[in-house]
């Protein structure tokens, strides 16, 4: 029966195995759920998806193989509504109120109205549109998609349109989490795990369970150690591009700068125009009265520290390449010196460029940067950040 869901997900993209798919045909059959759209969608991901960049491709299959019963047939919708009397009474309960329940009862009641729908899918053979009686679409049907009544049961509609449904067989909420879209912060978060290096340092204030067990059992009354908490031991050093052609990044680059402070106990950040020069800063609205000049940052961070740039790269060719090529005042070194400079000092480093990677080919100012950081520069996608995750450890 879930047949033509496994081929769905493996056409969708999904690495399902067939082992994975055993393990979830196990699961149904030892009734893990049951009568529960929900449970089953969560046992279904849980069993067949391994990696979280594939969730979103998962959940188009899904909604893809189940998105509407009336493409599924007659004896197949007789079983999926061989549902328990008290199953559909609690179900009723907890998602009507009191008054809509009061008019349910006052049109026969909930248990007529999942009656009569068994009764009409055993007379009805085939689709129908339009009508007051059959299971269809466009109609005054209880049943059906696309019409109105006002103790329905949608079927096979993708989203309410009046709110009035008792019943809603196929709707399911999916959230977007593939290797190929920009990032939420959540997402980066994901993307950032890889680069973790633990270890416990600060206060002692976690509690050491084996040693307490230990200590115990030693001393003969309860003696609970204590440890410093395990932290990410990685050093980030961040500097963000800031204005001009970046200003539609906004969004996505303080997701990830509020990611990556999230996640990196050891973290500082500047800002830069373009591409870096003599100075940067910490805070924009104090970007000409207080900069930090950049040979102060090469010198303070030292080379344990993971160099990560974010920009698009999208400027003149003369502000990485000429002095006094910079757009905003004169500067005597080039781009380019500054940027290898920063390179000798950070052997690990990155660029992370939110502008399209298809893009990249047409805009000069890109090559250039991406040949002075030896092809380090990966697009900010799911994907993208990993791969790049993977080049700094």
């Amino acid at each position: 029966m879930f047949l033509p869901f496994f081929q769905t997900l493996r056409e969708a993209g999904v690495p399902v195995s067939l082992r994975e798919y055993l393990s979830f045909l196990e699961g149904m059959s030892a009734g893990l759920v049951t009568y529960d759209v929900e449970g089953f969608y969560y046992l279904a991901r849980t069993a067949m998806v391994k990696d979280e960049r594939h969730l979103d491709r998962f959940d188009r299959a899904f909604s893809t193989a189940f998105q509407g019963l009336e493409q599924i047939g007659v004896e197949q919708v007789l079983e999926a509504l061989d549902l328990p009397d008290d199953w559909l009474r609690k179900m009723a309960e907890k998602h009507m109120t009191p008054e809509e329940m009061a008019e349910i009862e006052a049109l026969g009641g909930f248990d007529k109205l999942m009656e009569t729908l068994k009764q009409r899918l055993e007379e009805q053979k085939g689709r129908h549109q339009g009508g007051n009686k059959w299971v269809g679409t466009a109609g005054t049907s209880p049943f059906g998609a696309y019409g109105y009544n006002p103790e329905g049961v949608r079927i096979g509609q993708d989203g309410s349109r009046h709110q009035r449904a008792v019943k809603v067989w196929d709707k399911r909420e999916f959230r977007n989490l593939d290797d190929s879209v920009e990032l939420g912060t959540r997402n980066i978060k994901v993307a950032l795990k890889r680069l973790r290096r633990w270890a416990r340092d600060g206060a002692h204030e976690e509690l050491d369970l084996d040693e307490t067990i230990r200590a115990t059992a030693d001393h003969g009354y309860l003696d609970v150690k204590t440890r410093p908490e395990r932290r990410n031991a990685v050093k980030v050093l961040l500097f963000l591009d800031a204005g001009g052609s970046m200003d539609p990044f906004v969004k996505v680059v303080e997701e990830l700068f509020s990611a990556a402070r999230s996640e990196f106990k050891h973290l500082e950040s500047y800002y830069f125009h373009n591409c870096l020069y003599e100075g940067v800063w910490r805070d924009n609205a104090r970007r000409w009265t207080d900069q930090t000049p950049t040979w102060e940052v090469l010198n303070t961070y030292g080379p344990d520290y993971k160099c990560i740039f974010v920009g698009d790269a999208s400027m003149s060719p003369y502000e990485i390449l000429h002095p006094g090529g910079a757009n905003e005042h004169w500067n005597a070194e080039t781009g380019e010196v500054w940027l290898r400079r920063a390179r000798e000092q950070w052997p690990d480093h990155l660029w992370i460029n939110p502008l399209p990677e298809p893009h990249w080919q047409y805009t000069q100012s890109v090559g250039i940067i991406g040949q002075i950081f030896d092809a380090r520069m990966v697009p900010m996608t799911l994907e993208g950040i990993d791969r790049g995750m993977r080049v700094l450890t």
